[in-house]
C-alpha cells in the first residue's frame, strides 16, 4: 500500500469513527462537548485561513460569529426565514464587513493589526448591547434573542436531541477542512504562504499580498458566520456577552497557535485539546475555581512555544510519517522472510 493510499485509508478510518460515535456515546453531556470540540475546530479552520495561511493574528473574529447568529435569529424570528437561508445572509453581511475592515488593518502588522481587529470587535459588541432596535428590526439590547423551541425539524434547524446538531457540526468541520486542503494547494494557498513569511520578497516577484490577504479575510468572515447560525440554533439564546465576547476570538487564537498555524489538522488537534479541558473545567471546578480553563490555556500555550513552536502537530506529523516510512519496510522484510 502506498503512502497516499495508506492516508486516505486513516482518514476514511477517521471519518467513518466520527460518524459512529453518537452510538456509542449516548450520554447528551458527552454529545454536547463532542459538539463543543467540532464547532471550535470549525471556527479556528476558518480563522486559519487568515490567521495562518496570511499570517497575521486576527482577534476578533467572535464580531462575525455575532453576525451571522443575530442576523439569521432576526430574520427566523421576525420574518419566519428558515435559518438555512438566514445563515447564508449573514455570512454575506460578515464578508462584507471582513473586507471593510481588512482594507485599512492589512496595511498594519504584528501588534497593531491585533489591536486593530479586538478594537473593531469590542466596539462591534458594546453598539450590539446598546442597542433595542434599528428601525423595525429588534436586536433587544444586552438581554439578547431567545428563540422559541416551539417547531423543531430540520427545516429550523432545531431538534430536541444532540445528535442532529452533532452531525450538522461534523459535515461543516468537514467541509471547511476540505476547504481549506484545496486552498492550501492552490496559487491563493501558496500566495498566502510567501506573503506571510516573507512579504516584502513576495512583492517583489509580482505577488499581490494585500489581494491575497483580503480574500482570505472574506472567506474567513464568510465561513466563521456560518458557525454563528449554528451557535445560534445549537443554544436557542444568544446575547452579545455570550457570543461576541474577546473570550471568544483568544480561545479560537489559542487552539490555532498550539494546534499548529497554517497547518490543516492544527486547529482540529488544538480543539481536541482544549475544548475538553475548558468544558469539564466548567462542569467540576466551575463554582469553586472559575476561569481554572484559562489558566490551563495559558499553560499550555507557554509550554507548546517553548519546546513545540509550531505547535502540536508537527510532532504527530514527524510520528506519523515514521509509522507509514516504516510499514512497507516491516511488510517487505517478511515477504523476504
Amino acid at each position: 500500500m502506498t503512502q497516499r493510499a495508506f492516508n486516505i485509508a486513516a482518514l476514511s478510518g477517521l471519518i467513518l469513527l466520527s460518524f459512529g460515535l453518537p452510538f456509542v456515546v449516548r450520554s447528551a453531556t458527552y454529545l454536547h462537548i463532542l459538539v463543543q470540540v467540532f464547532f471550535y475546530a470549525y471556527l479556528t479552520t476558518s480563522w486559519n485561513l487568515v490567521g495562518g495561511f496570511a499570517g497575521v493574528l486576527p482577534l476578533g473574529h467572535s464580531a462575525f460569529v455575532g453576525i451571522g447568529a443575530y442576523a439569521s435569529t432576526i430574520l427566523f424570528l421576525q420574518y419566519g426565514v428558515s435559518p438555512w437561508i438566514g445563515m447564508f445572509v449573514g455570512a454575506i453581511f460578515a464578508t462584507i464587513v471582513g473586507v471593510l475592515i481588512g482594507l485599512p488593518t492589512f496595511k498594519m502588522r504584528g501588534a497593531y493589526f491585533a489591536l486593530a481587529t479586538i478594537a473593531f470587535a469590542e466596539g462591534f459588541r458594546v453598539m450590539v448591547e446598546n442597542i433595542d432596535t434599528i428601525g423595525p428590526i429588534n436586536i433587544n439590547g444586552p438581554r439578547g434573542l431567545q428563540i422559541p423551541p416551539l417547531d423543531t425539524g430540520f427545516a429550523n434547524m432545531m431538534f430536541a436531541t444532540k445528535e442532529p446538531y452533532y452531525y450538522i457540526i461534523l459535515v461543516m468541520l468537514i467541509g471547511v477542512l476540505a476547504i481549506t486542503y484545496f486552498i492550501s494547494r492552490s496559487k491563493l494557498g501558496y500566495y498566502l504562504n510567501a506573503g506571510g513569511e516573507e512579504p516584502e520578497a513576495a512583492m517583489a516577484l509580482g505577488v499581490n499580498v494585500a489581494r491575497a490577504k483580503l480574500a482570505a479575510m472574506a472567506m474567513s468572515s464568510f465561513l466563521t458566520a456560518l458557525a454563528g447560525t449554528f451557535y445560534a440554533q445549537f443554544t436557542l439564546y444568544i446575547h452579545p456577552k455570550s457570543i461576541m465576547h474577546l473570550d471568544m476570538s483568544f480561545e479560537i487564537a489559542f487552539i490555532a497557535l498550539i494546534g499548529g498555524r497554517g497547518s490543516i489538522a492544527g486547529p482540529v488537534l488544538g480543539a481536541l485539546l482544549l475544548r475538553p479541558v475548558s468544558d469539564f473545567c466548567r462542569i467540576y471546578f466551575g463554582d469553586v475555581l472559575p476561569g481554572l480553563h484559562l489558566i490551563i490555556f495559558g499553560t499550555v500555550l507557554i509550554l507548546v512555544m517553548i519546546y513545540q513552536p509550531r505547535g502540536l502537530q508537527e510532532p504527530l506529523t514527524r510520528a506519523w510519517q515514521l509509522l507509514v516510512n516504516r510499514r512497507p519496510a516491516k511488510t517487505m522484510g517478511r515477504a523476504r522472510t
